[in-house]
């Protein structure tokens, strides 16, 4: 009886502390605005730019050719593939720059004849009025995409058993790289190229009981965890990064200039500044 009790006790203990890193989500729970990493703060309180640039992003695509590792699927791939979204989304919320749609660039145009036949007919939409201004040209080309993503960069784990009872813990650790170029559309050069890189980190807990407590009466119970970071969380994390590292290498080159030049003092601009790449 005392050594029923001792499991119970022992289960129990095992099970809360397992619990404790759980986190069930509320099958009800209302969508809500898409999370972003902590860099995303940075990038949105930059300091404001003398002025905003106008650029145009063409494709921000998967280049790395990976696809998730199997059973998961065959045919996903491992990030995805929505860069140029991504990409966009990053540039308007740095409020550095003005990004023209491209990418779908032929449904605009569709949709601007269509204007225009009406116009011929003397029927100017009420929405449109009858002047159709030209479409806006870019100064910079703004070209890259997703150019890595290594798995198992680091993996490894933990365990301890005794007496029928077991934890253990695992964790793995990606990687996905990210490289921005900005081209001038005038001359067609490279003015600035920047790599950045992100960890994605999981990682797994979980806890077992396996033990006879009496003759033929077996106690068995397994309770666990996982935490996996969301892939497209961290591919918008570089590439916010990556923004971020691009207005102030374009600051530091003379091409554009912030609107009030004390902020560059700021903490937050002296720690972008100061990063260097890794030598390995």
């Amino acid at each position: 009886m005392k050594k029923g009790l001792y499991l119970a006790v022992t289960l129990a203990l095992l099970l809360t502390g397992c619990s404790n890193f759980m986190d069930t989500p509320d099958a009800e729970e209302y969508p809500t605005l898409a999370p972003r990493g902590a860099i995303y703060k940075d990038l949105i309180n930059l300091p404001l730019p003398k002025g905003k640039i106008m650029v145009s992003v063409y494709d921000f695509r998967d280049q790395t050719g990976q696809y998730k590792d199997y059973p998961s699927s065959t045919f996903a791939t491992a990030v995805p593939q929505g860069g140029t979204s991504m990409l966009t989304s990053s540039l308007l919320d740095s409020k550095w720059f003005l990004p023209l749609e491209r990418e779908g660039l032929q449904n605009l145009l569709t949709e601007r004849k269509i204007i225009r036949a009406a116009q011929k007919k003397d029927e100017a939409p009420v929405n449109i009025g009858d002047d159709l201004p030209a479409l806006k040209s870019a100064n910079l080309v703004i070209e890259g995409g997703i150019i890595g993503y290594e798995s198992d960069l680091k993996s490894g784990g933990h365990g301890i058993g005794y007496f029928g009872l077991a934890t253990y813990g695992e964790y793995r650790m990606d990687q996905v790289t990210v490289n921005l170029r900005a081209v001038d559309v005038r001359t067609g050069q490279i003015l600035l190229s920047v790599t950045t890189s992100k960890t994605i980190f999981s990682h797994a807990l979980s806890g077992s009981v396996f033990r006879y407590i009496a003759y033929q009466d077996l106690l068995e119970m397994e309770s666990g965890y996982t935490n996996n970071e969301p892939v497209n969380i961290a591919v918008m994390s570089a590439i916010d990064s990556a923004v971020i590292h691009m207005i102030i290498d374009g600051i530091q080159k003379g091409l554009w200039e912030p609107a009030d030049k004390k902020q560059m003092e700021s903490p937050v601009m002296k720690r972008y500044m100061q990063e260097s790449t890794t030598i390995l």
